[in-house]
Formats: C-alpha cells, structure tokens, sequence
C-alpha cells in the first residue's frame, strides 16, 4: 500500500513554476520547476542534454555530475517520452551554443533534482518530427495520443482552438445568442442518410442524430431570438473524402429580418476577422458575388477557384457543324461543346494527353480532343475537320496562340461543364498555374430552386426543401417549377465550399406548396415536418443563415492535405476511430434491451 502510495504521489509538494516556452534571459538565476516530456536526450563528455517538451514549448535542462550527481545519475536512463520533473536554476547558454529558432533558445536549465513521473515504451514512430519520418496515417490514427504531441499537429489543434473563440468573440459583440440545439431529435430523411438512435423506453422508435439545426434554428426565429449563433458537431452517414467526416462541426448561424446583403456582410466581417487574427492577412472586401450560372458556363463548378484563369469556352456554335461527327451528333442531340486553352501547353505528350483523357472519363466524358497551336498551324486528329474560317474564329474566342492546347470535350451540357471543370483544376495543379498564399473569396448567389430527375420522375432540393424562392420567381411555382431560382448562396474559397445557406421561407402556404412539388405529400408532411408547418402559423418572421464548416475552414488556414489534420480524433474513410476500434459489436443483452435483433 506504501508503495502505490508514494507513485501517486511521487509529484509531493513540487508544482511547475513555469512551462517549457517562457523562459529567457531575464530569469537566469531563477530556481524553477519544469515537467514535461523528454523530446531527445544526449550525452556530451559527461554532461548530459536533454530537450523538455511541453505542450508551450521545448527548454534544454542539462545534469552535470559534479552539479548533482544523482540528478545525472537518473539522467542517464531517460528515454524518449518519459515524463520527467526537474528541479535546477536557469543559466545563460554559453556563446555560440544559442538557438535562434527557440523562445528559450538563449537558456538553460542546470538540474539540481529530477523525479521520473513515468516511464514510456519506445514510440512506434518518432514524435520529434525534424528526424524526417514518414509515418503512414493508419499508424498515425491507431496511437493518436502520440500523433498529438507532434508539432505539427499540436500547432494545428492549437489554432483551431484559438480561431474558435474568435468566432465566439465575434458574434457576441454583434449581439447573438449562443443556444445549444437538441442531438437526439427527428428523423426527417431528405439528403445523407442519419445516424439513428434506438430508443430504450420507447420500443420500436428511433433518434436521429442531426444533420444540421436547421429547424431548431429556424423554430428559435419564430421565438424572437432574432440572432442566433452556435459552433456545433452534426453527423452524417455518407460516403467519406478527404474533407468529409461523419461527425463534423458547424459555426451555425441564423438571423431576423435581414436581406441577404445584410447577411452577407456580417459574415465577411467574420471571414476577415479570422483570417486578420490566424493568418495575419487583411481579406478584401465586398466579396465578389458570381450568380450559378455563370459560375458554371465561366468555370464549369459551382465552386470556382478563381485564383487563375483558364475559363470555359463555348464552342458549340462554332463546331456544331464541323465535319466532326463527334461534335455534329453532339449538337444534333442536344448536347455542349466546350474547351479550355492552356497557354504554353503544346509540349504536352501524346502519352501525357492520354492521361487527361483518363482523368476526364471519371466525371462521364467519352473523350478528350485536343488541338495544338505551332507556328505551322493546327496540329490534332480533328484538325483536317475544321474549315480555316472556324479556326479564325476560335483562336479569337478562346485566346488560341502559337504554343497553345486546346482541350474540347463534348456531350450532355451538366457532363461537359463538370469534366472541363475538374480538368481545369487538375492542370492548375499540375501546371503550377495557382498562385501560393492567395485567398480569392466569392458569394455563389442564385443557384436553381430545384432539380429534377428524370430517373425518379420528380423534383429534389438543391439545397433543402426550406430554402425560399426568389420574389420574382414565386409564379413560377406554378407554372414552370424547374426555372424557379433560390434565394441559396454559398461562400466560396480558392475552390471549396467552406459556408452555405438562404433565405428561408417564412410562410406555410409557400412551404406547402414546395413540399407538394417534392412529392411530399400533405400527410408526410404533416408527420415529418408539422411542428415546422405548425409554427410558420404563428407570426414567423422572414428569416435566413448560413453555416460554415469550422473543419474544413482550418484545414485550408493550417494548409493541411486532409480534414483529419484538424481534427483530434478523426475517423478513417470507412468511419472508424482506429484508436478505440468503433464502431464495434455490442452485447446481446444490449441489444435485446433496446428490442433490436441483428439478422444472420
């Protein structure tokens, strides 16, 4: 019992008078107590080094045998990552032995005392990330707890912390609430499948975990709570990239008797207030705002990275009637011929313009054709099917030049667009055509109300079956439903859709009529969505919002590869945490008690 008792408390009466990141030359002389972990460990002639590691920082302490013997006596058994107290003085490092790169580069700590709190296995990987190895992310995730003490991910969740109460600093000098929403609420299927949650007292009935607030936050409008915010986890079961997860956290936000130019500033303001505080960069303001079409007809996504040029080029007019026949049958049936020109591409080879063709037929293209321009003219295929009057006319509509490549795909419009879209990305890349430290933001305005699928034979939400219509567009629902446009926008940055929202629609009988085409009927809709339909009735107030994926906005100020660089505990793409092994099989008996049964 005695000896239990003297390892818990083997700290004693010692309590750390400083972290490893503060000390400097005004504390020589200072007696401290530093605890921490041993980053590395060496041994000079007798003195032995060893760099202390905190969350803060790293300070060199050094055991000197005729300091303290028995202090050096325990030195020379440390070992990567045990976690050690030390007791000594600070003293000023001897000329030529300071390190710039450090706060506490210019001292040293000389160790009277040293108490092992705990001993470590050897790591699997090395924390000290100057050592160069590579640690694949399997191993990465299965020991995160060590993963988290390397630098480059403590920085990471360090900034995500800060940038947080940024957030929340923000909106409550604008006046918002911050008011928690519910995590086991309805389940009301429309867009990614939800995580049910069984219910135990109530047999045969399930939780979902929310997608969003989106009613709550709706419902809080109608109970005058005119400004709203929260930094929320929602979670959706979906098939998993490198900037999705199945939990992921929101920095919600909704709003009273606003337009959307109203909204639109508040979250500029935001946006610039966190990039001035994590970045150090002043964001121009107003952001540009690209209505969707033209988003898609100038850069073939709606999520443009405008950072470099190379546009899409409409040449349907101009080869639809070319002896082609791969583009002649395209525009007889109905479809779109476009390009784009990338300057100084003629050296491209056959085998690298294979590859493209490759890269292009994953979005639907069936082909790649391509023109050179050298100074002997058109070099392609396809070249002896275009008359020298059309060739005048593209050159001129697309930039065309001596050293250039024109890429042309042809087929369904929405298939043309998305394929040139993804390629102009892909060589911008590749090409190096996209400048390093640029932020470009936009506001995306105007996206269709509604698409429709001639599979299904019926009308689904682009956004979500609560986004308001256009004033100018509210006969259309009537009449020609595929042509209304939404009062949706997104924020957009260097390519990805970092916030989405609209206006929402305020009024029952204009929400029913929304459900009627979504084929929700008046009985679904009453069960799935009558709390909501119930509440419009009673003095709604025009509304809108928006929210932001905190995950993927630090992601893109920390310049990390994947979201799970910015996350402490990530999921793998298959959704599994590789550390604690979920998710995994329960009892029986759990099951049981909840009225489930697995089937064989």
């Amino acid at each position: 019992m005695n000896k239990v008792s003297n390892e818990l408390d083997i700290m004693g009466h010692w309590q750390r008078t400083h972290n490893c990141g503060t000390l400097n030359e005004d504390d020589v002389g200072t007696k401290v107590i530093l605890m921490g972990w041993v980053l590395r460990r060496r041994d000079h002639g007798g003195l032995i080094f060893v760099d202390l590691r905190d969350r803060y920082g790293v300070t060199q302490v050094v055991f000197n045998p005729e300091r303290e013997s028995e202090a050096h006596r325990k030195a020379e058994n440390l070992r990567s990552e045990y976690v050690i107290a030390v007791l000594g003085v600070v003293s000023p490092r001897p000329d030529g032995m300071t390190n710039p790169d450090l706060i506490t580069g210019k001292i040293e700590v000389f160790v009277d005392e040293l108490r092992v709190l705990n001993k470590s296995l050897t790591p699997p990987f090395a924390i000290d990330e100057r050592e160069g190895e590579e640690v694949g992310e399997d191993v990465r995730l299965k020991y995160r707890y060590l993963d988290l003490r390397r630098e480059t991910l403590k920085e990471n969740i360090i900034q995500r912390s800060l940038v947080t109460k940024k957030i929340r600093d923000f909106f409550y000098e604008e006046g918002y609430l911050e008011i928690e929403t519910p995590f086991l609420t309805k389940s009301t299927p429309e867009g990614a499948r939800d995580y049910l949650v069984p219910s135990r007292v109530n047999p045969g009935h399930f939780y979902a975990l929310p997608q969003s607030p989106q009613l709550f936050k709706q419902i809080l409008m109608v109970s005058g709570y005119d400004r709203y915010f929260q930094i929320v986890h929602c979670f959706r079961d979906e098939d998993l990239r490198a900037d999705r997860q199945p939990e992921f956290t929101q920095i919600d936000v909704e709003m009273s008797f606003i337009t959307r130019d109203v909204l639109f500033d508040v979250m500029e303001r935001m946006m610039a207030e966190i990039f001035r505080f994590a970045m150090d960069i002043e964001i121009p303001r107003p952001f540009p705002r690209l209505t969707y079409t033209e988003a898609i007809h100038r850069y073939g996504l709606d999520r443009p990275d405008t950072r470099f040029g190379m546009e899409l080029v409409d040449l349907t007019e101009l080869l639809g009637n070319s002896e082609a026949r791969i583009f002649s049958d395209t525009v007889a049936g109905g479809g779109r011929i476009k390009g784009i020109n990338v300057k100084g591409g003629e050296g491209l080879s056959r085998k690298e313009l294979d590859d493209l063709a490759d890269y292009v037929s994953v979005y639907g293209a069936k082909g790649l054709a391509w023109f050179k321009y050298s100074e002997e003219g058109w070099k392609s295929p396809l070249a002896k099917f275009i008359g020298n009057d059309v060739k005048s006319d593209i050159s001129r509509l697309a930039s065309f030049e001596p050293g250039d490549l024109l890429l042309v795909i042809a087929g369904e419009s929405a298939l043309v667009n998305e394929s040139l879209g993804q390629l102009r990305i892909h060589l911008g890349d590749r090409l190096s055509l996209i400048p390093e430290g640029r932020y470009d933001f936009l506001w995306v305005i105007d996206f269709p109300l509604f698409e429709y699928d001639e599979e299904d034979g019926r009308y689904y939400s682009v956004h979500h079956p609560f986004t308001a219509p256009l004033e100018e567009d509210l006969d259309l629902l009537h009449q020609e439903p595929g042509k209304v446009r939404a009062r949706a926008y997104d924020m957009v940055l260097n390519g990805s859709e970092i916030g989405g929202g609209s206006i929402r629609i305020h009024q029952e009988s204009v929400q029913r009529r929304v459900f009627e085409l979504l084929t929700i009927g008046p009985e679904e809709a009453r069960e799935k969505f009558g709390f909501l339909l119930d509440a419009l009735q009673y003095g709604a107030p025009p509304h809108g919002g928006i929210a932001f994926g905190l995950d993927r906005i630090m992601m893109i100020l920390s310049g990390a590869g994947s979201i799970r660089d910015v996350i402490p505990f990530p999921k793998t793409q298959k959704a599994a945490c590789l550390m604690t092994e979920a998710p995994n099989p329960v009892e029986s008996d759990q099951l049981l008690e909840l009225g489930l049964k697995l089937r064989k």
